[in-house]
């Protein structure tokens, strides 16, 4: 049986919501914000994807940290939306649903809803995971952004 649930953050950045979607939409850029992210392969895309990524975090238990690596899509990336969706195994599932609106100031809005599905005795950890990982990736985002995309990477 699945167990599903969802949780939200927005972020502010000043740049265009092109800039905006020209990170969201490249999974390779995920390193640079996703806390547990150690490495992201493009793949031949799947069907009905924009892009496919094979990507590997680094999870923790206790002290031990082992790598998972898992497929993600790019499904949408327009100037008001970007879609992706991860799939690791076993029947987990990472929906990523970002909406993006201009605000005065040459401000982005950037919305963001995750929906993680997975197996019942494995969703409290994934969904505790999911949630640490993204909330974090959220807060690096509006530095990012700010920086501007010609700036180099932070260290």
């Amino acid at each position: 049986m699945l167990s599903r649930d969802t949780f939200s953050y927005t972020v502010q950045a000043r740049c265009s919501r092109a800039e905006a979607v020209a990170l969201l939409g490249d999974l390779t850029r995920q390193g640079e914000l996703h806390p547990l992210i150690v490495g992201v392969r493009r793949l031949p895309p799947r069907p009905g994807a924009l892009a496919s990524y094979a990507i590997t975090d680094r999870l923790a238990v206790g002290p031990l940290r082992f790598p998972v690596t898992y497929q993600a899509d790019v499904l949408i990336a327009t100037e008001d939306e970007v879609v992706t969706v991860a799939r690791q195994r076993p029947a987990t599932t990472v929906r990523n649903h970002t909406r993006l609106r201009d605000e005065p100031g040459g401000v982005t809005r950037i919305d963001v809803e995750i929906t993680l599905a997975a197996p019942a005795p494995l969703f409290g950890y994934a969904f505790r995971q999911a949630r640490a990982a993204h909330l974090g990736l959220a807060s690096r985002l509006g530095a990012v952004l700010d920086r501007g995309p010609d700036a180099p990477a932070a260290s």
